[in-house]
């Protein structure tokens, strides 16, 4: 192992180090005057490690009843959105991944198109609004049905696998739909790992679609309600016996930092079951033909 070789590999992991540290550092701060103690909230004097110790915030959090009709309206839009989504996609994925599919070819020279042409937003907006979807959560969760890009990487990865269990399963009477679902779809844990992931964090953090079609509070998403405690800076207190004066301006800043904690933690919680699968499912479908 030579000097130069040393000198970079230590260059890399300073620099990842960096990058690590300025990843974290924001999601620590947070955590930290979550659970601070209301004093050094308001005086804004805690930097890394928490100062004191109070769950206020949490208790806020926890006694808000609009904080819970949006997380319901956030995991009923990921949890649903994110099936349909998964299920759309290896079904428009797999026959294209097949060679002996006739519109192979047109299909995806279709559905990349898509990816670079859309009727404008104004258009999506008045077909949404004329199918009856507006201010209903279905409306960021069908038009949404399937992403173009993740068609093909799930198709690039139906590629790798040999079509010798595809001929196999259909020597034994099996069609299509058989061999998608008994042999195919076993096969495809990585893959639908990385689709799950891609999507759920998607739906999670949804933010434009759902300003613009959920105008009703009782539709609105989570990311939204963060929104409006964080940047219009409006207070929700109500039923927690906030207080006035000092005790409700610390009440408050508990509130938003504990609200950002609690938004984070099902997709933190998520990745590892899925890490695993992670690298392999994006390398292999990164596997162009």
């Amino acid at each position: 192992m030579n000097i130069s070789y040393k000198i970079s590999r230590a260059i890399m992991v300073l620099v990842l180090l960096f990058a690590a540290a300025i990843t974290l550092y924001p999601l620590l701060y947070v955590f930290s005057m979550s659970i601070s103690a209301p004093e050094h909230v308001l005086r804004r004097d805690v930097y890394f490690w928490p100062r004191g110790f109070a769950l206020y915030g949490y208790h806020f959090v926890f006694a808000n009843a609009n904080v819970w009709r949006a997380y319901g309206n956030t995991i009923f839009v990921t949890v649903v959105g994110t099936g349909l989504n998964v299920v759309m996609t290896v079904l428009a994925a797999y026959p294209l991944s097949r060679e002996n599919f006739a519109l192979r070819r047109p299909l995806t020279i279709m559905i990349t198109l898509t990816m670079f042409i859309s009727g404008g937003m104004i258009p999506f907006f008045i077909v949404l609004n004329n199918l009856g979807l507006y201010n209903n959560r279905w409306a960021v969760i069908v038009p949404f049905a399937v992403s173009a890009w993740n068609i093909l990487i799930a198709r690039a990865y139906y590629q790798t696998l040999p079509d010798s269990l595809a001929e196999s399963a259909k020597i034994d009477g099996a069609n299509d739909i058989t061999v998608l679902i008994r042999i195919m779809v076993p096969l495809s844990g990585p893959i639908l790992a990385v689709l799950t992931l891609f999507y759920a964090v998607g739906h999670w953090n949804a933010y434009f679609w759902p300003l613009v079609l959920l105008p009703s509070p009782q539709h609105q998403t989570l990311q939204l309600y963060l929104y409006r405690i964080l940047v219009q800076l409006q207070p929700d207190m109500a039923g927690v016996g906030a207080q006035i004066g000092i005790v409700r301006a610390a009440q408050t800043e508990m509130f938003r930092y504990a609200a950002i904690i609690v938004s984070m933690l099902p997709i933190m919680a998520m990745y590892p079951f899925v890490q695993k699968y992670f690298v392999k499912g994006v390398m292999i479908g990164a596997v162009k033909e």
